[in-house]
């Protein structure tokens, strides 16, 4: 292994969520008048999370949210958290390949909640223990702030100078490479529009990852 530990982002990553999340949001958006497609809601709020998330949605569309948004946002996360959602292709396999001692979290801005119950549908509950950490949670300032992957960093106890991120949004990909840590970018999702490799780019993660084979030789497996 080329690194101390790995820090993997969760949505988009692990399992593929963002797809299915932002596409019930662009049609809920389109429905009351500001018309989306899946991509602009990913390209605007993917990665978001909070406040910061609500900020991001009523600026461009330049008004306050409608009282039933947050109901109807909740009861599609619970119709996902009942019925699961497919990996990232190649996700499980990679995360049983790391040696066991091999220090390793889940650094995302989603719910504890939400990441434990979609770990037990993946069959992965055992495989970061306690170390599962969200910017709702854990951390003053969520993503694009570096401040969960410190957090992460620190709570498995390896300098964030030896983890290795695993990103795959523009704002997740900010925040982690601003912490420090050697950052790869993955575009193995669905939700991953064909100039994604570019965009992250850009930001400055260190390596781009089409797949989890290309993630697997990147660290070293």
């Amino acid at each position: 292994m080329k690194y101390a530990g790995l820090i993997f982002d969760f949505d988009g990553v692990l399992v593929e969520s963002e797809y299915e999340g932002n596409r019930h949001l662009a049609e809920y958006l389109t429905r009351i008048g500001h018309a989306h497609t899946p991509a602009e809601a990913m390209q605007h709020y993917m990665g978001l999370s909070g406040r910061g998330f609500i900020d991001a949605i009523e600026g461009r569309i330049g008004r306050t949210l409608p009282a039933d948004f947050h109901a109807e946002r909740e009861i599609e996360n619970e119709r996902v958290l009942a019925e699961g959602i497919g990996e990232v292709v190649g996700a499980v396999a990679f995360v049983r390949s790391l040696p066991p001692e091999l220090p390793r979290a889940i650094a995302s801005s989603s719910s504890t909640h939400w990441i434990r119950t979609h770990l037990r549908h993946l069959g992965l509950e055992d495989a970061f223990g306690e170390h599962v950490y969200s910017g709702k949670e854990h951390v003053a300032r969520g993503k694009p702030a570096p401040d969960l992957y410190l957090h992460a960093a620190a709570a498995i106890g390896v300098s964030i100078g030896a983890c290795a991120i695993i990103e795959d949004s523009p704002v997740g990909a900010t925040g982690a490479v601003a912490s420090g840590a050697h950052v790869i970018g993955l575009c193995a999702g669905t939700h991953c529009p064909p100039d994604h490799a570019a965009v992250l780019r850009a930001i400055g993660v260190h390596d781009i990852a089409a797949d989890f084979s290309e993630v697997a030789r990147l660290v070293g497996l």
